[in-house]
């Protein structure tokens, strides 16, 4: 089992497929289109390796990311190599929906068993602000495309800005009450391509579950692993269900299960490390696959025991989401 120095079972892995995104939220992406490499370094195939070797140390989950990964061609094909890994019992995709419709069926039938979708505002005009694209009506197409392929329950990810979309939040459970399906609410990190966070536009949990409980009865369900990054709530009296991730306010870094590897062929250890392991050496100059091992193994010794955002001398991650993957 894959294990890091403080004990903590590395069980889930998280691959961004491409840094490419054709939406430009301002928590994640510039509006200024160089700012990401939009090089795809890594084949998919190689990917596909390493997901093989991760797994074979213990990996049980695998979320495909991106930028957008249905943006990556092949990506149906690298979900039916990812499929047909022994032992890896989960494999997930998280989308901003715009390509969702027209590709679900190929997801479903290549092995795909969860989706989350990124969708920031109910209303129309702030999710065009929001994403600084025309498509709302796309990502409602695809949420009940996935919802009528029984990817069942579909996720809805929306991190919330102070000032920006935090009006919505009731908006938003109602709108999984009427979809049944979960929504999640994520309190907004440091990892911008603009660099504006800023504390106080951080809008916690705990004033999400307040705004919600005094419109709709909750019943606490907790999380569904010790490691699982959300909180959950059901509505007492109807469909739908809320989740909180709170990495900010409420941080979950003792549970930690997760390890990444990004666009351009680098494992992270944290959301918010401040150094990359590069695979691509062993990749392109012949290691073995035990070699491969070996060299995870090492670095996931050297994961760190927790973020340090609460810390007053934080230093935020040179390299920011869209590079990163959510």
């Amino acid at each position: 089992m894959l294990q890091d120095s403080y004990g903590r079972q590395i069980q889930d892995l998280r691959i961004s497929i491409t840094d490419r995104c054709n939406f430009r939220c301002f928590y994640c992406k510039s509006a200024d289109p160089m700012v990401h490499s939009g090089s795809e370094t890594v084949s998919l195939d190689d990917f596909y390796r390493l997901s093989r070797i991760f797994v074979g140390l213990g990996i049980r989950k695998v979320r495909v990311t991106g930028g957008e990964p249905l943006l990556r061609h092949g990506v149906e094909r690298f979900m039916t190599q990812l499929s047909s890994i022994p032992g890896l019992e989960d494999r997930a995709l998280t989308t901003n929906g715009w390509l969702l419709a027209e590709k679900i069926q190929a997801l479903t039938e290549a092995g795909l068993t969860r989706i989350n979708i990124s969708m920031d505002a109910v209303h129309r005009d702030k999710f065009a602000r929001i994403t600084r694209t025309d498509g709302y009506d796309r990502v409602l197409k695809g949420i009940a495309a996935a919802q009528a392929a029984g990817l069942e329950p579909v996720k809805v990810n929306v991190v919330l800005v102070r000032g920006l979309n935090d009006d919505e939040v009731v908006d938003f459970a109602a709108f999984a009450r009427e979809w049944s399906l979960i929504v999640r609410f994520i309190e907004f990190m440091p990892l911008g391509a603009d660099r504006n966070w800023k504390r106080e536009l951080v809008v916690t949990a705990r004033e999400v579950i307040e705004k919600i409980r005094a419109v709709y009865p909750l019943v606490p369900i907790g999380r569904d692993t010790p490691s699982s990054t959300a909180l959950r709530y059901r509505f007492a009296d109807g469909p739908g269900e809320i989740g909180l991730v709170a990495p900010v306010s409420m941080p979950f870094c003792g549970m930690c299960s997760r390890i990444r590897l990004t666009a351009d062929g680098k494992i992270r250890t944290c959301l918010f490390s401040l150094q990359d392991y590069d695979a691509k050496p062993l990749l392109r100059g012949g290691a073995s696959d035990q070699e491969i091992a070996d060299f995870i193994c090492r670095l996931t010794r050297l994961k760190e025991e927790r973020h340090h955002i609460n810390d007053p001398d934080f230093v935020k991650p040179d390299r920011t989401m869209v590079f990163i993957g959510g």
